[in-house]
């Protein structure tokens, strides 16, 4: 009988006269096992040190931006537009992460984009108030471009109409913010300069 398998038997036989103490080892050295097996299971499914640079991402559409993400194992995802009109409609012009972060594969990198749609505003009451008024007025929702034309009129320097792309535009109606406005305003008319000329005609 060599010394391995008399070993074996003086296990054999301590764990017959001592099964409490043989059971509670045997417990102990199973949760060792178990949690060994779940920290490697987390460590897989996690990824545990590996991670993907996140890459810089402004100015690119939203749909190329994907595609970048994509294959660096990352994900895209749209969570809010904005009206600029300095970018292209889809243009990604915020990204979270920020670009040259360290990041888990396959973690959803979040895009905020240059709305496709323009921003709509409803015009206001720009009836009978004066040019600086009306021009505040459309300024206020956003339209960036207002120009101004004098019309014959007894009024002066008060807004008798708005026009955007040649048509009267009245108060309530739907625009985009990117139209350019015209506001036509009264030119004035010199009284005095109308009688000496109805002075004259009668002279003659």
């Amino acid at each position: 009988m060599n010394d391995k398998t008399s070993f074996i038997k003086r296990a054999i036989a301590y764990m017959r006269l001592h099964p409490i103490l043989t059971n509670f080892v045997l417990i102990v050295i199973a949760a060792f096992i178990v949690a060994w097996l779940i920290l490697r299971f987390l460590a897989v499914w996690t990824h545990h040190g590996d991670q993907e640079k996140v890459p810089d991402l402004k100015g690119m559409s939203y749909v190329a931006a994907r595609d970048v993400l994509k294959s660096g194992n990352l994900k895209a995802e749209l969570t809010d537009s904005i009206f600029d009109d300095t970018y292209a409609p889809g243009t990604v012009v915020e990204q979270s992460p920020h670009s040259g972060a360290w990041v888990k594969p396959w973690r959803t990198v979040y895009l905020t984009i240059v709305a496709y749609s323009p921003k709509m505003v409803t015009v206001p009451d720009y009836y009978n108030v004066s040019m600086r008024q009306g021009v505040s007025m459309f300024e206020g929702l956003g339209v960036k471009k207002v120009s101004v034309v004098t019309v014959p009129s007894e009024y002066r320097d008060l807004v008798l109409s708005a026009k955007f792309n040649g048509l009267e535009v009245r108060p309530g109606t739907r625009i985009p913010a990117s139209a350019v406005i015209t506001l036509e305003v009264g030119s004035g008319y010199d009284t005095d300069e109308e009688e000496i000329e109805i002075t004259s005609d009668e002279t003659e």
